[in-house]
């Protein structure tokens, strides 16, 4: 019985693949304004949990004194 062939490549990953189409299909200034548009969403996204966090530690702390 013999062994079964062993792949010389890999099976791209889903994230390769879609980048491989998305070469296809934009331009590169339309890939460009989109990975810019996302990394804004992700920086707004991590913005957004840092003033939910500080919110909680402001509602904490107690009131300084007069």
């Amino acid at each position: 019985m013999q062994a079964a062939p062993v792949r010389a490549t890999a099976i791209p990953s889903f994230t390769t693949a879609l980048r491989a189409v998305e070469s296809l299909l934009m331009s590169s200034g339309q890939r460009t304004a989109r990975r810019n548009a996302w990394t804004s969403v992700l920086e707004d996204r991590r913005r957004a949990k840092d003033r939910v966090e500080a919110e909680r530690v402001l509602e904490q702390t107690p009131a300084p004194r007069p």
